[in-house]
């Protein structure tokens, strides 16, 4: 629900009038009395999805030149009339409000404040906490408070009505945010290398190995984010809960990047550093495509056919470097579905192997740039076996082509507590 005001200058009463009876618009208007070159004050309450056709009425007789029009949000309207007129128009499938408090909301939302920064810096320093304890409650805790839904919605919402300045004013504060995400992670990081642990294997932490080798599947989530922001935007919902799923596809990244940093660990850098920039940019070319099919349009005609190349453009920049970074994501996720066929062989070569019951099997890998090498395979078992471990590694090694460090660990399921059990290996 919405209520326009406007002054009408002096000379446009009566065709605004005209205007708003033959489009049979609920209205109201008093005097103004102020003598500065209006005649009166127009009250018109509406739904909000009919306000932007109200203000183009409007500004085609000519009040936005030498007046000017107010847009208020109203909580509730007491008039049966209001009801019985609101049946009349049927609801509409969408929601939707104007182009006017779009552009207003997208300007507000692009601007770097000091709020934004220390959101972003505090949302990275407890999404790297998180991280590092291997929590996802922490990590969705910095995912709440994240301010990353702005910018973003910001730089698409310039590209679709023909505003450079908020466009570009987006794309500066994406910038900046990730890279404070990522300062502030990189000297968080530090410090707790520094104080409390030196050296700590990074990939043992789920949580960091989830966004080292990402898979096709986190360029969905990228796209599904970009979707929702626009959508929450353009409908005139809070953004801050779809907020916090554009933060899931960019915050523990970009803090993973910080971790990589901070241990010199380039593969973790790298890999998250990748997910990063698709993740950004998945985001902004669907917002882009999804206010577009809202039918948001620049507010003057004739400056719908360089928003409409502006639009193309940029989306096609956006997609061409997304498909070239996909690509990175597609050789770790052919790489995961290799590594899931190479372990169910083996299981089932440890299975021929082993006379006894297997109670486990343990992988061991090296961690490349999206990929991960097989390294060696630790099979526990509840009876010894003599020279089962070479057995296990020739069985392996004919039937893949791959040679691996083999352990077996002998457990006795009914040892007694403060025995340890028996292991042989062989490379």
């Amino acid at each position: 629900m919405r209520l326009i005001q406007t002054l009408v200058p002096d000379g446009k009463r009566d065709v605004v009038i005209g205007v708003l009876n033959d489009a049979e618009i609920d209205y109201a208007m008093t005097r103004e009395t102020s003598e500065q070159g209006y005649s009166d004050v127009l009250y018109i309450p509406t739904d909000s999805d009919e306000v932007e056709g109200i203000l183009d009425q409007l500004r085609d007789v000519g009040v936005e030149r030498e007046g000017y029009m107010v847009v208020s949000d109203v909580e509730t309207i007491v008039s049966e009339r209001f009801e019985e007129q609101s049946e009349k128009d049927e609801i509409t499938d969408e929601e939707r409000i104007s182009r006017e408090e779009l552009s207003t909301k997208a300007h507000n939302l692009s601007r770097s404040t000091t709020n934004y920064i220390i959101f972003t810096i505090v949302s990275a320093i407890v999404a790297t906490a998180g991280l590092l304890e291997d929590s996802a409650a922490v990590v969705v805790g910095s995912m709440v408070i994240a301010p990353l839904i702005g910018p973003a919605m910001a730089s698409c919402v310039g590209t679709v009505i023909n505003d450079d300045d908020l466009f570009w004013e987006g794309i500066r504060s994406q910038a900046l945010g990730i890279g404070v995400a990522v300062i502030s992670a990189t000297l968080f990081a530090l410090a707790y290398r520094l104080l409390l642990a030196p050296e700590i294997d990074l990939l043992l932490i789920q949580q960091v190995a989830e966004r080292v080798h990402p898979g096709l599947l986190a360029l969905a989530v990228a796209l599904g984010a970009g979707v929702a922001g626009a959508l929450s935007l353009t409908s005139g919902a809070d953004e801050a809960l779809v907020g916090v799923m554009i933060a899931v596809a960019l915050m523990p990244p970009a803090a993973s990047v910080g971790l990589g940093i901070a241990y010199a660990e380039p593969v973790i850098a790298g890999g998250a550093g990748i997910l990063v920039l698709v993740n950004l940019l998945s985001i902004n070319a669907a917002g882009i495509v999804t206010i577009w099919a809202k039918r948001y349009r620049p507010t003057h005609w004739f400056d719908e056919r360089q928003a409409r190349r502006a639009t193309l453009e940029r989306f096609a920049a956006f997609l061409v470097v997304i498909l070239l970074l996909t690509s990175f994501l597609a050789t770790s996720s052919f790489d995961a579905r290799d590594n899931m066929a190479f372990e169910e062989t083996v299981e089932n070569e440890i299975d021929a192997a082993v006379d006894g019951a297997v109670l486990d099997v343990e992988f061991d890998y090296r961690a490349e740039l999206l990929t991960q090498s097989q390294t060696g395979v630790t099979v526990h078992v509840d009876t010894e076996q003599r020279g089962l471990a070479e057995e296990i590694r020739e069985r392996i090694e004919a039937e893949t082509g791959e040679q691996l460090e083999v352990t077996v660990v002998y457990e006795d399921v009914e040892h007694t507590a403060g025995t340890s059990p028996s292991e042989e290996s062989v490379e």
